[in-house]
Formats: C-alpha cells, structure tokens, sequence
C-alpha cells in the first residue's frame, strides 16, 4: 500500500457489516489494495451497537493525545461523548508519519481529524434522510444522533452506520465554526486517567505473554567500544539464567526466567571490550571543540539587513550549555516475539514505524512482517524517538526462539543513551544612544543531531533549527547563524531540542541589553515588539503581535508593576517555537547561593485550545521539567565514559522544590499549534534574570548550580 502524507484527508471505507469506518485518503479513486474501497485501519469505527471507536495515531506518553485528539473528530461528527472508546494505532501505512514529537500531534491532525468526524456526520444525515424520504436539509445531527425535528423523528449513529456506510464519500464537507464547539474546548477529563489510577494502565515495561523470556544486556560504557570476548562461566550459575550471546558489536545479552535474575547473570558476566578511539574523551575537549569551531563559518538560518554596517556601542556575550540526558521515569524497554517469517512487537515508542522498518530490515524480514503494538510509556520526552531497545529485544527472541522482554537499567539507560548536545551560543549587538539595538548577532555553535544520524539538513543545516530557533524580535540589522560541528557522543532529540538553548542564549542577552539601557526588561522587550511586524523564518510567519500579547498578559497576570515582598525577586523572558508564543514571569528568592523558585506565570499562545486542562497539565509538566534541567542536569564526559548513572547525580525535581505554576492561553482561533515543548525555553532565561535581580550576578551557562 502506498504511504500517504500526514497531511492528507480522510475519505471512507466500510467491510460488509462492518458498519461506517472512515479512514485516510486513498489515492487514484479512494481504492486500497485488494480494490475494497475502505481502509481497514481508520480513525472512527461505528458499529450497529452504537460503539464510537476513534483510533489514536500518536503515542500517549503522559501528554494526554488520547482524549485531545478523539475530542477534534468527536467535535466535527457531533458525538455523544459518553459513547467514545479510544484504539491505539500501531505502525501502519494508514496514517502517514505517527512519529510523536515536535510537539506536532494536535497541530499535524487537527485538519484530517476535524474532515474525517464532518465526512462521517454529513454520510450519516444523508443516510437518515434516506430511510426516512425526508430532505436531507431538514435533518441535523447532534449528540450521537440525526434528527428530523418536523416529524420528530430520531435515530442513533449506531442504526444508521450500514446504511451510512452504502453511500458516496462527499468530497466537500462544512467544517464548524470555533463558536459552535460543545467539546472542542471543554476541560473534558482524561479517558485514560482511571486506568492510571486504579493501577489497570499497561506501560511497555507491564507486558507479559505466554512463554516470555527475560534479558538484560551488559553494554559497553565507553563512547564508541565493542565486545572483544566474554566469559559466561559465573552467569550461567546464576538460577534461571538460558541464554548468553552477543548482540550487535557493543553488548551481551543474558535471557533468564525473570528480568532480575536476567541482571543478576549480567553483573557475574566477564566481558573484555575494545574501548575504540574515544577512551580519552573528556568534558574539556568537548567544551574546546566548540570554541574552536566558533572560528568557522557559520551558515546563515536568517539575515536582514546587515550587522556589520551599524554604527554604535558594540555589546557582546556568550553562552554555553552541557549535554542533558532524558531521563524518563520508565527506562527503556521492549517485548518482541520473533516467529521465524513474522515478528510482534509491544514497544512505549514515539517513532512506531521506524521500529518496525530497522527491526524487519534486521531480521531479514519485510516491513509488513512485523507488527507493532504501542503501548503506553512512562515518559519520552524525545528518548524513545530512539528504537535501539526494540532492535535489542527482536535480535535475543531471534536467538533464543522465543518471546523475550528487554529491561535496560538505569545507569545504563543514563549512560549508554543519546543526549541532547552541547552548545556555545555567541551573541553580539550594536545599540543606539537608548540602549536598543540597531544591529543584533546569533551564533549557535553545536554539533547536528540529524547529521549524526545520516540525515543532514540542505546547506548543512539541521533541519530542526527551523521551528527552535526564530528570531522574534524585528531589529533592522539582524544575523542568526549556525556553525554545525561533530562530536562522537552520540546524540538525540531531548524536549525543546534546540529551542532551549537558543532561547536561554538569546533572552539572556536581551535581558543583559536591558540592563545595560537602564531599562524594565518586560518595557524593553515590549518596545522591541511594539511595530506589528511579520518575519518569515524558513517556512513560518511569525507575528510579533502575537507575542507582544503574550508578555502583557504574563506581566498582568504576575502583577509585574506591583512590589514584591522583601527579599522576592522576578524575572521574565518570552520565546517562540513550535508556531507558538509563550512568555513567563519567575519569582524566587535565594537560600544562599541556591534560587528558591516559589511562582511561575506561565502564557501561552497556542491558537485554538482543545482541552484547557490538558494545556495546563502540559506547561505545568514542562515547566517542572525544565527547571530541573536549568537547576542542575547536566551530562558530564570523562575517559569516553558518561559519569552520571542515576537519580542521585541527575537528579530531577523534588517534591519541595516545585513552585507553584499559574497557567494562561491567550483566546485564539488560529489553527492549533505546539504545545509540548514551548514552555520550557523561556524558564531558563526568566530564571537567570531573576537571579541577577537578586544577586547582581550574571549566569550564562547552564545549569545554573554548576555555573
């Protein structure tokens, strides 16, 4: 079958007696494969039971897609929402690209999602207005039925699925109006949270099937190292233990009857390993390879104007971030069964379709051959974009002839990971008599994740740097660059990704300019925003309108011009990313040298808003997050191996140490936009200025407990 676009619409399909299913679609006269007419495998599913089935395409990994993206179909085909049930997708043809990332669920769907719930109400009106030998215009739906008020008469989604289902697909069908959502909008609670609670939700590392095996792996903890030999003497003692191999060139695997028995066998294991050509990599060379980059020239990602003719005081910085890890409370793991022409996997993936590519491409199998159940996942936050535990779990059942489960430590799932990179941020400006500039300069110094992945970016440019890096600030002189370099330790997408680090670079120093203009920092940037100005920056607009608003009601929702209590300070920063526009105001004080965060004011600019409690709970999460990123995470690097191992020396945020956060959505009826990720590069920023409130000292690399 065909791939098809994520951004193409839903037509329809239907099985005999299946009921109206509604689908992707399908090129060349909506006809699938075997010439049926309808995809088997759709977002909705009605049923002569009157069950409403809307199938999730993306990964629920705690950012609630489960009830937000069944609420914009269920919205458009005016459901009862008390019928909904959810079906998670697997890898499929079906959907286009599943991956969950970019903060890109809602914002990609919203379109195929809100035509594939109208298709399906405008067949079913006609299907009413059929059986009944009424005009189709006199009949409407609402809640889960079509109506024909002249004659009263009512029936269910469910008693008119068949005959639905006969029809023509319309090709053209009216979308509502923001004013007439009854669910879109709504604080509608998670379908998915009593499972939670009650303990009956099934994360990856949960799944359990007949006959499964365990495995544990011993990796290689040097950067780059490969197994030279083993011996498995003491681990095949160890009670339970089936089965010691190599997997791949950097890892042992040990298959027991339980996965501590499976890690008991690993640490009697004796490997001998190669540590390759990285053995004496340390922190330093990494922090010097960047400076020495910085020499280089850079490729340009915006221009305007030009710098080098603006004529003024001159004012520089730089900033330097550390790698970070991910970190998710589940680490990583994945059941495969392998059945010789066939393989099933249970993996808590964000990138299901790429796990059942590598995995087939592995075993010598076509894509098709391998099934890809997705379960739920214990966080992500861009590590499981990764499918390296899917491969490792595919390979030992492979093996071993039998279903197996791969449990990766915690150390090892710290340090035998992929990390978000280092960067060195170089910014300089030119200013006038006021203290505004005339001319401003970026250079983001930083190695390509998808470069290292084989993927590089036209013109050397990573492609992610185009929706984490806008400028937002309309100055007439203007110069953002990116200096691409290399590093071994291996790299990955981490939450924000880029967007971190070129906004804490970039609101750093415009805080810096604001001081040194004797200026409110909320005024200043307020007077940078002032003109409405649109800036193209690859292929997004961004308004400066939409985030000047964003920092008023930040600043109004704070009490900015109000005084704080004795021994309180704040500050504030804004950013755009992932088509939306956040700004925050952080209040503190200090404990010596340590920042005491005790309130977060977080706006944000999304457009339209699917769930408000969902948006919440996202900053919210975003924001604990990313301060305990900002506070203290960073990875460290010395003789080629990463030095933290687990929650005591990457320590997320504690109980105590978690501010109290106020969460606003700027009223929007923009198409929706990102919401993941934008939250977090404005904390960092907003953090330090407040830090320099109180203390006169000026942080520019992170994290901040370090600096």
């Amino acid at each position: 079958m065909t791939p098809l676009s994520r951004r193409e619409f839903v037509s329809a399909g239907v099985a005999a007696g299946a009921g109206l299913v509604i689908g992707f679609y399908l090129p060349h006269g909506s006809k699938s494969a075997n010439d049926s007419g309808f995809s088997p495998n759709a977002y909705l599913r009605i049923t002569p039971d009157n069950k409403v089935t809307i199938v999730v395409a993306r990964s629920e990994m705690g950012q609630g897609v489960r009830t937000a993206l069944p609420q914009i179909l269920a919205e458009e085909l005016d459901a009862d929402w008390k019928q909904i049930s959810i079906e998670q997708a697997g890898a499929s043809t079906l959907y286009g690209d599943q991956s969950t990332g970019g903060s890109a669920s809602i914002r990609t769907t919203w379109d195929p999602m809100r035509k594939a719930g109208a298709t399906a109400r405008e067949m079913l009106i006609s299907a009413a207005a059929l059986t009944w030998g009424v005009p189709r215009s006199a009949c409407s739906a609402s809640n889960g039925a079509v109506k024909h008020p002249a004659s009263g008469k009512q029936s269910s989604y469910g008693d008119l699925c068949l005959k639905a289902a006969t029809l023509p697909v319309p090709t053209d069908v009216p979308l509502k109006a923001g004013k007439d959502y009854t669910i879109v909008g709504q604080r509608i609670a998670r379908l998915d949270t009593p499972d939670k609670v009650q303990g009956k939700a099934l994360f990856g590392i949960d799944t359990k099937i007949p006959g499964m095996k365990y495995a544990a792996l011993s990796r290689c903890q040097t950067i780059g190292g490969k197994v030279t030999g083993f011996d498995d003497s003491e681990a095949r003692k160890v009670p339970g233990v089936s089965y010691v191999g190599k997997v791949g060139d950097s890892a042992v695997a040990v298959v027991a009857d339980s996965t501590w028995n499976a890690m008991r066998g690993c640490r009697a294991l004796k490997v001998t390993w190669d540590d390759g050509p990285n053995k004496d990599l340390n922190t330093a060379a990494v922090v010097g390879g960047l400076k020495q980059a910085a020499a280089k020239k850079g490729v340009s990602l915006y221009s305007a104007g030009d710098v080098s003719k603006a004529a003024g005081r001159h004012i520089s910085a730089e900033y330097l971030l550390p790698f970070m890890a991910h970190a998710p409370m589940e680490p990583g793991n994945c059941t495969a069964h392998f059945q010789g022409s066939k393989c099933e996997l249970w993996a808590p993936t964000q990138v299901p379709q790429d796990c059942r590519d590598t995995v087939a491409q592995m075993l010598g199998l076509d894509p098709d051959q391998v099934k890809v159940n997705v379960t739920l996942m214990g966080g992500g936050f861009g590590r499981r974009l990764e499918h390296d535990y899917a491969v490792e779990a595919a390979l030992v059942s492979k093996a071993v002839n039998a279903p197996v489960k791969v449990t990766w430590t915690r150390e090892d799932d710290m340090r035998c990971s992929t990390y978000r990179p280092s960067s060195l941020h170089q910014l300089s400006a030119t200013v006038d008599g006021s203290g505004y500039p005339i001319a401003l300069s970026h250079r983001i110094i930083a190695p390509s994740i998808s470069g290292q992945k084989g993927q590089p970016g036209p013109g050397g440019v990573d492609p992610d740097l185009s929706d984490e890096a806008a400028p937002l600030y309309p100055v007439a002189n203007y110069s953002l660059e990116y200096v691409q370099t290399d590093t071994p330790v291996p790299l990955g997408w981490m939450r924000s990704v880029y967007a971190l680090q070129a906004g804490f670079a970039l609101e750093s120093f415009i805080d810096e300019l604001a001081v040194g203009a004797g200026k409110d920092p909320l005024q200043y940037r307020l007077r940078l925003l002032a003109k409405d100005q649109d800036i193209q920056y690859f292929g997004n607009t961004w308004h400066t309108s939409r985030m000047r608003g964003a920092l008023q009601l930040a600043a109004e929702k704070a009490d900015w011009d109000k005084p704080l209590p004795a021994g309180r300070h704040r500050g504030i920063a804004c950013f755009g990313c992932f088509a939306s526009y956040v700004a925050e105001v952080v209040e503190i004080s200090m404990d010596g040298n340590a920042p005491k965060v005790h309130r977060v004011v977080a706006v944000v600019d999304c457009g339209q808003v699917v769930n408000p409690s969902i948006l919440e709970q996202q900053i919210q999460g975003g924001i604990v997050y990313g301060l305990a990123n900002v506070l203290r995470a960073q990875i460290t690097v010395d003789k080629g191996r990463i030095l933290q191992g687990n929650f005591d020396d990457y320590a997320p945020l504690r109980m105590e140490e978690a501010p109290a956060v106020e969460v606003y959505a700027v009223p929007s009826s923009e198409s929706p936009s990102g919401i993941g990720e934008p939250s977090i590069p404005p904390l960092a920023p907003a953090l330090c200025s407040a830090i320099y409130s109180a203390t006169k000292k000026r942080i520019r690399s992170l994290p901040i407990l370090s600096s």
